[in-house]
């Protein structure tokens, strides 16, 4: 399992860490940290094929400190995601068989 912040500790509109390497079945937890509202959207394009983009994206809004969403990867590929709020750059997030976390 990852966790992953929504907004920095420092207060940058960022997500922390920016890369994340996971394997196969891994959750993934994104924590509302700083500059909220946000959530995670993930790009149709940018998923590997036969992921329902709507099965790993949270649309609703974290408004609170400490607020989570999570998703489980099973698809092995590269992912990418975003805040549609406060328009996070895109963040690369790679599935993969070996677990590896890159800050």
């Amino acid at each position: 399992a990852v966790d992953v912040k929504l907004g920095s500790d420092g207060g940058a509109l960022v997500f922390e860490p920016s890369e994340v390497t996971i394997s196969a079945g891994d959750t993934v937890t994104w924590i509302n940290n700083v500059g909220y509202p946000h959530n995670v959207v993930f790009d149709e394009d940018e998923i590997p094929d036969g992921v329902d983009v709507d099965s790993v994206s949270h649309y609703d809004l974290l408004n609170g400190k400490g607020d989570v969403v999570s998703s489980t990867f099973d698809t092995a590929g590269e992912y990418s995601y975003y805040c549609e709020v406060s328009l996070f750059d895109f963040v690369s997030m790679t599935c993969c068989d070996v677990y590896v976390m890159s800050f």
